[in-house]
């Protein structure tokens, strides 16, 4: 079965209820893994878990990094399975320094940061003991290419956020390694994919297929990933992101192999 090269039994998808977290979701359930969501939007959460059979889901904003140890200590309790996080939820805003005031920028830049770094960062490590209690588990952070190329010049604090979270999932992964723990980290950075990411952009249809050539659609994507996810892969593109990632690895891969006691 497919599914049991994915090392985990339960996972919790931030931004579950839509685009990929929602793919990726249905792509667990079908390897017959317990989901759990979580997002922002109460309707759309019970929405998307009746359609899919998910297990559960959680109300949470991961901006709001006051709310995780409750959210942690509560899913915790109600489902001590739980042995896989994925690092889903994101935000990506057109901001332009040049045509905004700094109050403006920093307001929006900040809600951003606070959810694309933040949340992913007091996820994983608020849940660390209780995935290290586990014969296994898995911790999941889905990056983007622009954290390897900057080339969507309109979302500056975005493309940082995501070149921050390649950079957390490297040296996460190899702190969790070298210390012996059972703790694996993946990292899947998407290329352009049909998803409502785009929403706040003029033209928010500007990711679709019809529109842009090097659009992946969801299960595009997901048919490609999958592969990867099952062969135990750490470093996950697909399409268009696999020459940019292979490209960044061959340039400083080995530097930092060496950094970290690789060969």
């Amino acid at each position: 079965m497919p599914g049991d090269k994915l090392n985990f039994k339960c996972a919790v998808i931030t931004g579950g209820a839509g685009g990929i977290g929602r793919a990726m979701a249905e792509y667990f359930i079908a390897n017959g893994k317990k989901v759990l969501l979580a997002g922002r939007t109460e309707s759309n959460l019970q929405e998307t878990s009746k359609a899919i059979g998910a297990a559960g889901y959680y109300v949470l904003d991961t901006g709001k990094t006051a709310d995780i140890p409750s959210f942690v200590e509560k899913i915790t309790k109600e489902h001590p399975e739980l042995d896989c996080l994925v690092n889903n939820a994101g935000v990506q805003r057109p901001i332009d320094v040049t045509k905004m005031d700094a109050v403006d920028f920093l307001s929006k830049a900040d809600q951003e940061i606070d959810i694309n770094i933040r949340g992913p960062m007091h996820l994983a490590l608020t849940l660390l003991p209780h995935l290290q209690s586990k014969p296994s588990a898995t911790i999941i952070n889905v990056s983007s290419v622009l954290g390897f190329v900057p080339f969507s010049i309109i979302n500056p604090v975005y493309n940082g956020t995501k070149a921050w979270l390649h950079s957390w999932s490297m040296t996460l992964r190899t702190q969790l390694a070298q210390a012996g723990t059972n703790v694996r980290v993946v990292e899947i950075a998407p290329p352009m994919v049909e998803t409502d990411l785009h929403r706040e952009r003029v033209d928010p249809d500007d990711n679709k297929k019809e529109k842009n050539a090097m659009a992946l659609s969801l299960k595009e994507f997901m048919d490609e990933i999958s592969v990867k996810l099952e062969n135990g892969d750490d470093m996950i593109t697909a399409g268009p992101g696999n020459d940019m990632v292979r490209k960044w690895y061959d340039a400083y891969g080995a530097v930092y192999s060496k950094a970290s006691g690789g060969k």
